[in-house]
């Protein structure tokens, strides 16, 4: 009866020791992902999906300051963007295949009717990178910056 419960507490250590490793493991690989410009780091979400792209920041009411959400196309193109059930303000920086800002709107309002303006950028992008409002100005970020993803 002795070794049955001593092996079920050696079997429950090493079951417990185990998940903590694995725990670890899956915490140093979790990838961070990152936008810097201009010595400015933000944390993002990716958008990478249809319904991904689509559903965005909407609903949000509160984005930290570091944080934003990085939109990914397969290709280059002009993709429109509007704020219908986004409650908060925001940057949106269109971002072309060489990681350059091509084009600015800056603290885009939230829209609360049916019909929303669309922003459409003048040229082709293949990322669009949403921050809180202010931000732009806050860092002096400019048509032909440069991006660093991480």
């Amino acid at each position: 009866m002795k070794k049955r419960i001593y092996l079920i507490i050696i079997i429950l250590i090493i079951v417990i020791v185990l998940t903590l490793v694995l725990l670890l493991i899956y915490r140093n690989n979790k990838r961070e992902n990152q936008v810097c410009i201009k010595d400015n780091c933000f944390n993002i979400e990716l958008a990478l999906t249809l319904e991904e792209r689509e559903r965005g920041l909407m609903s949000r009411k509160y984005l930290d300051s570091n944080n934003g959400m990085l939109f990914v196309f397969n290709e280059e193109g002009k993709y429109p963007f509007w704020m219908k059930n986004t409650l908060i303000p925001l940057d949106i920086i269109w971002i072309n295949k060489e990681k350059e800002v091509i084009f600015i709107n800056k603290n885009t309002q939230p829209c609360g009717i049916d019909v929303c303006p669309v922003i459409n950028p003048d040229k082709k992008a293949q990322y669009v990178l949403e921050l809180n409002g202010g931000i732009i100005d806050k860092i002096g970020l400019n048509i032909g910056d440069k991006v660093i993803f991480h």
